[in-house]
C-alpha cells in the first residue's frame, strides 16, 4: 500500500494542500496546532469513515466554511486508484472512489492504514473500549464481512436494551426477547470468533517482535477475555459452541439484565490480557514494559494485515517518536526501513531523525508546507 498524493481542501486548518509522498518514511515537522496531526488524520478518516479526535464531521470543516474535501491517490496491488471524501455541514459524507459513489460499508479495506498515537500507549492500562476498538478497526479492514457485522450487532443490541427498559415497566413483554437473543448470539459469535483467531495470530507474531525488542529477556502473550464466559477459549472453538454459549448465557443473565436496562454480556464486554513472563502487564508491568508491548502490538499488527492482505498497510505515526526512548525509536525505525513500510510520522523536533536522504521532510506552518 502507497499514498502518492494527498490533497486537502477547506480540511481543519488547511485552506488548501496539495503534497506528493515518499513510498518510505515521511516526517511533519512543525510546533504543535500547526496542523500536522491533521493530515495523519485526514489518511484515517479515508481508510475507515471516521477520525480519531471527533465523532462529528462538521469539526473537520475549515471555519466559516460550509465543505471540506479530502482527495488520496494510493497504490494497491500496483494498481492506482483515487478515494474522495465530501464532507459538507449538516449532511452526510458523499464517499467516492475511482469517480463512482461508494457505500461507509463499502469504505474499509480500500486504503489500509495502522495508526500509532500517543493514546495508543494506553492500549494496555486504559479501558477495556480502547483494546476492543483497536482490534475491531484491524478485523474491519481485513474483512468487510466483518465489518457489516459489527454494524449489525450493534443495532441489534440496541434493540434488545431497549426491549429490556421497556420490560421493566412491562413484563409481559419479556417473550419478545427469545427473538432478540437468537439474533444477538448469531452475531457476538460470528465476531467473537474472528476476534479470537486475530487475537491468536497477533500473540505469535507480537511474541517474536517482542523478543526481538526485549533481547530475548521477555515473553509477550495476548490473550483474548469473554466477559462471564465458562468455556475454554482458543482459536480453534467452534461457532456453534459460542452460539450455544451465548443461546444459554442471555437466559441465564436475562433478569438482571432486565433490572439494570442494559445486555450484560456479548462482543461489546470483552476484553484483552497483556502478560510478560506469565505476569499481568496491566496491573504489574512498568511503564517500560507496557511501552514495549505496544510497540510490539503495532509491529504485529503490520505484519498480520501483510499476511491478511498481501501487502504492508499505510503506518500512521502521530506524535509518538519523542514518547519512545532511543532504544524503542531506533528499534522502530530500523524495522520499518528495513521493511519498506510507507510511514507519515508527526513530530515537533526534527533532531529525533537522521537527515541522511532517506526521510522525507515536510516542514509545516499554520496549514501549509514551508
Amino acid at each position: 500500500m502507497n499514498i502518492k498524493n494527498i490533497i486537502l481542501h477547506n480540511y481543519r486548518n488547511y485552506v488548501q494542500l496539495d503534497i506528493d509522498l515518499s513510498p518510505n518514511i515521511n516526517i511533519f515537522v512543525g510546533y504543535n496546532a500547526q496542523g500536522k496531526t491533521n493530515i495523519i488524520e485526514a489518511v484515517h478518516f479515508a481508510a475507515i469513515g471516521i477520525s480519531h479526535r471527533t465523532r462529528n464531521d462538521s469539526d473537520l470543516i475549515y471555519w466559516q466554511q460550509n465543505e471540506a474535501n479530502i482527495n488520496i491517490k494510493f497504490a494497491k496491488m500496483r494498481i492506482v486508484s483515487e478515494l474522495k471524501i465530501i464532507l459538507k455541514k449538516n449532511q452526510r459524507k458523499q464517499l467516492i472512489f475511482n469517480g463512482e459513489n461508494i457505500k461507509q460499508k463499502e469504505l474499509p479495506g480500500l486504503l489500509t492504514m495502522i495508526l500509532f498515537s500517543p493514546e495508543d500507549l494506553m492500549l494496555i492500562k486504559g479501558s477495556p473500549l480502547q483494546r476492543r476498538r483497536f482490534l475491531d478497526i484491524e478485523l474491519s479492514q481485513i474483512s468487510l464481512l466483518y465489518y457489516n457485522q459489527l454494524v449489525q450487532y450493534n443495532k441489534i443490541l440496541l434493540q434488545r436494551n431497549n426491549l429490556l427498559k421497556k420490560i421493566k415497566e412491562n413484563n409481559k413483554l419479556i417473550n419478545m426477547l427469545d427473538m432478540w437473543d437468537e439474533q444477538l448470539a448469531k452475531s457476538a459469535a460470528f465476531i467473537v470468533d474472528k476476534r479470537l483467531k486475530n487475537v491468536d495470530k497477533l500473540n505469535k507474531l507480537a511474541q517474536y517482535t517482542h523478543a526481538y525488542i526485549s533481547g530475548d529477556k521477555e515473553r509477550l502473550e495476548i490473550k483474548y477475555n469473554m466477559c462471564k464466559n465458562n468455556i475454554n477459549l482458543s482459536a480453534d472453538i467452534k461457532y456453534n459452541q459460542l452460539y450455544d454459549w451465548y443461546i444459554n448465557n442471555l437466559k441465564k443473565y436475562r433478569k438482571n439484565d432486565i433490572f439494570k436496562g442494559s445486555t450484560s454480556i456479548g462482543p461489546h464486554r470483552d476484553d484483552i490480557y497483556f502478560f510478560i513472563n506469565d505476569i499481568d502487564l496491566k496491573s504489574f508491568g512498568s511503564q517500560g514494559q507496557q511501552r514495549s508491548a505496544v510497540l510490539s502490538l503495532k509491529l504485529a499488527e503490520l505484519e498480520l494485515l501483510k499476511n491478511e492482505t498481501g501487502e504492508y498497510p499505510v503506518l500512521l505515526l502521530d506524535d509518538v517518536m519523542s514518547e519512545l526512548d532511543n532504544n524503542r525509536r531506533n528499534s522502530l525505525l530500523e524495522f520499518l526501513q528495513k521493511k519498506n513500510i510507507q510511514t507519515l510520522i508527526t513530530a515537533t523536533d526534527k533532531s529525533l531523525f537522521d537527515d541522511n536522504g532517506k526521510n522525507n521532510f515536510f516542514i509545516i506552518d499554520n496549514g501549509k508546507v514551508v
